[in-house]
């Protein structure tokens, strides 16, 4: 059974808040692999990057984007529950900093194509 608190908005906000950052987490070895392939010379990070135009690396372009906005606003929002009084309204920023993040990833996704 689900406890009570897990389904409060807030709770889904740290959840996908500690989620971000591990998707983040798991991006940076396959990015770091992408910049090493130019220490092989000009030739191999242009094949490297060939792949890159594909409409699924966009679609997972669009994602990671979407998780450093969302890592990246659910920062803000921690930062002024820690550091601002406490009010009713922090489930609203939590739902803002959701909502804005996928603005900012739509607005990549569309930029991509």
């Amino acid at each position: 059974m689900i406890k009570p608190h897990r389904r409060q908005a807030l709770y889904l906000a740290f959840l996908l808040h500690r989620l971000s950052g591990l998707g983040l987490a798991l991006f940076l070895p396959l990015h770091f692999y992408v910049l090493g392939r130019a220490l092989d010379g000009e030739a191999a990070f242009d094949a490297t990057l060939g792949w890159t135009e594909g409409p699924l690396v966009k679609i997972a372009e669009f994602g990671l984007v979407f998780l450093l906005a969302v890592h990246f606003f659910g920062g803000l929002r921690l930062l002024a529950l820690e550091n601002l009084r406490w009010s009713d309204r922090h489930k609203n920023y939590a739902a803002a900093a959701v909502a804005i993040a996928f603005f900012v990833a739509c607005g990549f996704l569309l930029r991509a194509f």
